[in-house]
């Protein structure tokens, strides 16, 4: 299993990834999730992949290579000659449809499922930054401002910060930290989830970044703020008010129209 995490931002984007994978309880092994392809003033873009690791390597492979007709008559559309993101994005969709035609078939004869989830964002000039989520037939959806955030993989742990913390005015600074909190969450709830981390940050309208980063257990800022971040909470909880049973305790007292579970005493009680 794995977790990665993009959001879009007025700002600019931030992108993390785990690196665990696992194929059973002694098959657990470190590959990296994260691609960053970068034309210095051209285009910044950004790949994370979950799902079964031969297919997303594979799509990562192609994706290289992989190339759409122009409608227009022009030369072949590539990720890297792309006017847009969303061209971009029908590529990658390109390669993974390619794939699905070159495996498929054989991987549900194996009885394995045909598994690729994958985030693809950044900006290409001539265009504002954008953000994908790109299912396994190679069809996607794009963030927006009311949904400026994607997850893929062992995202239920992560989300409720995400929720709570990310705005499309939320500054790169405090997105980066609360996309660390969000795995960070994950890491502690779920062991197939697992560090490496691969951490990207992209600054708008720059077309390159100097943030690509990998944090491991030795890393003092995420170490840091693991510590905090659980040492803050048990801060929170200790302060909340324990329920109050007494009666007319804010907890015992009615509160609505609906009234308390009626037990069941007795063998001739009836359920309804």
């Amino acid at each position: 299993m794995t977790y990665c995490v993009a959001v879009k931002l007025k700002a600019g984007m931030v992108f993390l990834s785990d690196s665990r994978t696992n194929a059973g309880l002694d098959q657990i092994s470190t590959f990296r999730k994260m691609i960053v392809y970068e034309k210095p003033g051209d285009r910044f873009m950004v790949l994370l992949s979950a799902g079964n690791l031969s297919i997303s390597q594979s799509i990562r492979e192609i994706l290289q290579t992989e190339q759409l007709q122009d409608p227009a008559g022009g030369e072949p559309i590539t990720i890297w000659n792309a006017r847009s993101m969303f061209d971009a994005a029908r590529v990658l969709g390109s390669a993974v449809r390619h794939v699905y035609q070159r495996d498929g078939e054989a991987l549900r004869r194996s009885g394995i499922e045909f598994n690729a989830s994958l985030l693809f964002g950044g900006q290409i000039r001539g265009e504002a930054m954008r953000l994908f989520q790109v299912y396994s037939p190679g069809n996607f959806i794009e963030a927006t401002a009311e949904t400026p955030f994607f997850q893929i993989g062992e995202s239920k742990y992560g989300k409720p910060v995400l929720d709570r913390i990310i705005t499309p005015d939320t500054p790169l600074a405090e997105a980066t930290k609360c996309l660390l909190i969000s795995m960070d969450s994950t890491l502690k709830s779920n062991l197939s989830v697992g560090l490496p981390l691969d951490l990207a940050v992209y600054e708008a309208d720059r077309f390159q970044s100097d943030h690509v980063v990998c944090i491991d257990e030795g890393n003092a800022y995420f170490q840091m703020l693991r510590t905090t971040w659980g040492q803050r909470l048990r801060e929170a909880f200790d302060q909340i008010d324990a329920p109050d049973w007494r009666p007319g305790g804010a907890l015992a007292a009615p509160s609505g129209r609906h009234s308390a579970l009626r037990k069941i005493m007795t063998p001739a009680d009836k359920l309804i």
